[in-house]
């Protein structure tokens, strides 16, 4: 028997190690393909787009916030992971009531080297997964940022119309800190919408534009520019701040290109 809490504390037991697996988050979806789970992964979202030759011939399952069950059922999975933010309660609990489910819950760094050393040891890949963690770790640990009291100051956009930013309690705020900036958003919950009057009057030294999930482009940043005369507008890579798989291994040489920028 194969025994793991998972990071909402629900216990995931296993008669036998898993050899059909659905994952419901793309991030996760990666890590498990990179750790060498190609064969046992059976079913993914729409939004699974990493690694791109990999994942093209996975029978995909519908989005991360709308499951196609018929889908889920054929696939006969032994395993589902998936993710408490990116996807939805109902319809994890309808799985949760046919299926193991384990779930990630992740806010920090740390957080997402646990459940990747969780779900490597659960799958029978704890070297592989190990490899990786201290890769990233040690990656991480080498990003030089200035003391908190001198950080400058940013604002990272997730949305547009209506304008939605990234605040406290998410894994992008604990990205923005370590790649050295203080959110300007940070003590307000979440995702919030924000005006550009609020923008103007927090004056951050930077404003970051995401690739994802709203896509911005170069013709956004004369639209932010008039609201932060001051401020550097920059378009970022949404999945280097955003993505708590294996793709963090390439964050830290983002951070480092990125800080040459401003």
């Amino acid at each position: 028997m194969l025994t793991s809490t998972d990071q909402l504390g629900n216990i995931i037991t296993l008669a036998t190690p898993p050899r059909r697996i659905v994952s419901l988050v793309p991030s996760q979806t990666e890590f498990l393909l990179d750790i060498g789970l190609d064969e046992e992964l059976v079913g993914i979202t729409r939004f699974c787009i990493h690694p791109k030759d990999m994942v093209a011939g996975k029978e995909k399952i519908g989005g991360t916030k709308q499951f196609n069950f018929d889908k889920i059922h054929a696939l006969k999975p032994d395993l589902i992971i998936g993710n408490k933010e990116e996807n939805y309660k109902d319809g994890i609990e309808e799985l949760q009531s046919h299926y193991p489910v384990w779930m990630s819950d992740i806010y920090t760094l740390d957080d997402s080297l646990a459940m990747m050393q969780k779900l490597s040891v659960l799958l029978g890949k704890e070297a592989e997964g190990k490899a990786l963690i201290e890769r990233i770790a040690t990656d991480f640990a080498g990003i030089e940022t200035n003391t908190p009291s001198t950080l400058p100051s940013a604002a990272y956009f997730i949305w547009r119309k209506p304008y939605m930013v990234a605040a406290s309690n998410t894994f992008i705020n604990e990205m923005l800190h370590r790649f050295g900036v203080r959110n300007v958003f940070d003590g307000i919950e979440r995702y919030p919408e924000i005006d550009p009057e609020q923008l103007a009057t927090l004056k951050p030294d930077y404003i970051f534009l995401s690739s994802e999930p709203y896509s911005f482009r170069p013709m956004h940043i004369e639209e932010f520019q008039s609201y932060c005369p001051t401020a550097k507008v920059l378009l970022v890579d949404g999945e280097m701040f955003s993505w708590y798989g294996s793709r963090l291994q390439y964050a830290p040489a983002y951070f480092k290109h990125l800080q040459q920028m401003l």
